[in-house]
């Protein structure tokens, strides 16, 4: 079993990813457009500065900051009315703890909207350190947010699970080098998923039982 496990936030210790994907949706509507829910797919688990070049990508006609701006607004009015654990957070995060598994958050939300989720929801105790998307340079699909994380645990990369939901998540976590795990919430496997991850779970409570019984 490995010494450190790193989480994603949304879609993965909750069930925000949904609510993500629905901004992106309203936004593309507030604006005349009809291809939010193909932007939002896009963009899922990406960094502020891959969300700006894509939005400006898709609609060269418009104030990207504004768009983005309005779907961070929407996310977050969302988030804070519907929050929810996914399941087997809890118990994934209780397994660990009693094995002294060091533990991380690496989001590409900002550091302040991690620890006031992970506040709100009592899991704030789990974690030993936190990374935000705000504190580095590349979002995800780079590899940088994880490493960062690694090295806030004071443990090699391939010493880390990482638990992420997106393809971007995936992408990243694999090119740091650490254990990437699938959870898929709104995006399903690809083939290229499948390449890139030691396992694809259904929910935590599988991945759990995949390391317990020593597959991952």
């Amino acid at each position: 079993m490995k010494r450190g496990a790193i989480f994603d936030m949304d879609g993965t210790l909750f069930d925000t990813e949904s609510l993500y994907k629905r901004a992106w949706n309203l936004a593309a509507e507030h604006y005349g457009k009809t291809n939010g829910k193909e932007l939002g797919n896009i963009v899922s688990g990406s960094s502020d500065d891959f969300c700006l070049k894509t939005i400006h990508e898709f609609y060269p006609e418009l104030d990207h900051y504004e768009f983005f701006d309005f779907v961070v607004k929407t996310a977050r009015e969302l988030i804070k009315n519907e929050i929810k654990i996914m399941d087997g957070v809890e118990n994934i995060l209780e397994f660990f703890k009693s094995e002294g598994v060091k533990m991380a958050v690496a989001s590409s939300s900002p550091t302040e909207i991690v620890e006031s989720n992970l506040t709100r929801t009592n899991l704030r105790k789990y974690f030993d350190e936190i990374t935000g998307g705000n504190e580095i340079e590349n979002g995800k699909p780079e590899p940088d947010i994880f490493i960062k994380a690694a090295e806030k645990l004071n443990l090699p990369a391939n010493n880390c699970y990482v638990f992420e939901d997106s393809y971007n998540g995936i992408r990243g976590a694999a090119k740091a080098g650490c254990i990437a795990v699938m959870i898929p919430d709104t995006a399903k496997p690809t083939d290229e998923m499948k390449k890139l991850c030691a396992g694809i779970y259904k929910n935590l409570n599988f991945a759990l039982e995949a390391i317990k019984s020593g597959k991952i």
